[in-house]
């Protein structure tokens, strides 16, 4: 069904760039900083999807689409990094209105405003990212073996879900180990709140990092 030789480079070579340190390791450590190992979990599954709907894009031809046209692409992009900055700016916003909530009546119990899904949110923000589209009809390709009796199309598929089946583990690995600093962290009473800042930067930073 699959070249086993291609197979091999395809799954040495995806582990080793789910491992390297990028944008998407970089939201996955902020939210299980800022919400804890369930987000952090949410989170991964929120990037799995989006490799899904990636490949999907990639079999009908709309990753295609983004490379061949600029203003497809650009406008892509503007949308994922104005979605980064917008989940920045919120995540800065309720964590000085908790803040300031504490400073007026600290007997009361905190204020607690509703979050949207992590796993919605890594997943918007895997699928608004061309950058993402891109490196599925770049690298994927590269080890589909025209001369199988599988078509190409059946091959790019099967490696494309391959990937998020691959990278979700890894992903694990980092929520576990990013939760356990955010543990060490969390025992001073006002580290959530810096915390949370943190996580507003890194996601507008991420945003900036989009664009350039």
């Amino acid at each position: 069904m699959l070249n086993l030789e291609l197979l091999l480079s395809f799954l040495g070579a995806s582990f080793l760039i789910a491992v390297g340190p990028g944008p998407s390791n970089a939201f996955l450590m902020a939210q299980t900083f800022a919400n804890g190992r369930r987000a952090g979990l949410h989170c991964a599954m929120g990037f799995a999807l989006g490799g899904v709907a990636h490949t999907l894009f990639a079999v009908v031809g709309l990753s295609a689409l983004l490379k061949a046209s600029t203003t497809a692409y650009t406008t892509v992009q503007y949308l994922g990094a104005c979605y980064l900055a917008y989940l920045g700016i919120m995540t800065l916003w309720q964590s000085w209105q908790q803040n300031a909530a504490s400073e007026v009546c600290d007997d009361k119990p905190h204020v607690q405003l509703k979050k949207q899904s992590p796993l919605f949110q890594a997943m918007m923000t895997e699928v608004l990212n061309p950058k993402v589209a891109l490196f599925f009809i770049a690298f994927i390709p590269q080890f589909v073996d025209p001369t199988l009796n599988t078509s190409t199309t059946v091959q790019l598929a099967i490696f494309g879900l391959l990937y998020p089946i691959l990278a979700f583990p890894v992903d694990c690995t980092y929520i576990y180990f990013g939760d356990k600093i955010a543990s060490y962290f969390k025992r001073n009473p006002s580290a959530q709140l810096w915390i949370d800042r943190l996580t507003g930067l890194i996601f507008i930073a991420l945003a900036i990092n989009l664009l350039l």
